[in-house]
């Protein structure tokens, strides 16, 4: 079923150009110099296509909840889904949406200076003056009153967010957000489902960071549930305006 992604209605950047480019599921927003809409396109595609051929051939990339080994001769997309699964202790799914907007994200370099590149929720952003980036938390108060600072010189750096109460992806968490950056999309996005599946209570949120601050090369972590936060890492939080 489709869900109406709400934040992408947020006042965006107006120096840059907002489109966006669908292929099957992969659904992305992409803000760029110019709408380079057929160029990013191309590259869902291409990425896309050798990891539909592999999961094709083992379902277990597919299904599993926990890392997966994969052969060196996998495709890269594979290779980079598996390892940031593995990094974060869970399935090569879960960091699929990240390292999707990372690959497209990198492609699309080649065209424009700036590019941020949303995927459910889950960003990769390579940016030439700063930039800040909405929380969206469902029902919490802070879901459109808070935003993530990034310095140019802080990208390329993927900004994930997992939630178990908003969305359709797999969580077995109860947090409203639980937002990571690390310099990988990919690793961002699987470190998120990794902490926000250890999030049951507002209770769980301190051990839920102390759990994600000992997953290597993060960034940063804010955790979500209802009227509460908790920060760890390099984590610049500012209010208003949405990106």
């Amino acid at each position: 079923m489709y869900e109406r992604r709400a934040y992408r209605d947020w006042k965006g950047s107006e120096d840059l150009d907002g489109f966006t480019a669908t292929v099957k599921e992969t659904d992305l927003f992409i803000r760029a110099d110019k709408n380079i809409q057929t160029q990013a396109i191309e590259a869902i595609i291409r990425h896309r296509t050798p990891l539909e051929k592999y999961i094709e051939e083992n379902r277990e990339f597919l299904t599993s909840l926990e890392p997966v080994q994969v052969a060196p001769t996998a495709p890269e997309i594979v290779k980079i889904m598996a390892e940031a699964g593995a990094r974060a202790g869970v399935g090569p799914m879960a960091a699929v949406a990240g390292t999707l907007a990372e690959l497209v994200g990198n492609d699309l370099l080649k065209f424009s200076r700036e590019i941020i590149v949303e995927n459910g929720g889950d960003i990769f952003l390579k940016i030439r003056k700063q930039r800040s980036i909405g929380i969206y938390a469902g029902k919490s108060p802070f879901t459109g009153q808070l935003t993530v600072e990034i310095e140019p010189d802080e990208t390329p750096l993927g900004v994930c967010t997992s939630a178990g109460t908003v969305g359709h992806s797999l969580s077995f968490g109860k947090a409203d957000a639980v937002t990571v950056m690390a310099e990988s999309a990919a690793l961002a996005d699987a470190a998120a489902t990794a902490i926000g599946n250890c999030v049951k209570s507002r209770e769980d949120i301190q051990p839920a960071l102390e759990f994600g601050g000992r997953i290597e090369k993060l960034r940063g972590i804010i955790i979500i549930v209802g009227d509460k936060i908790g920060c760890w890492g390099s984590v610049r939080l500012g209010k208003g305006g949405k990106e």
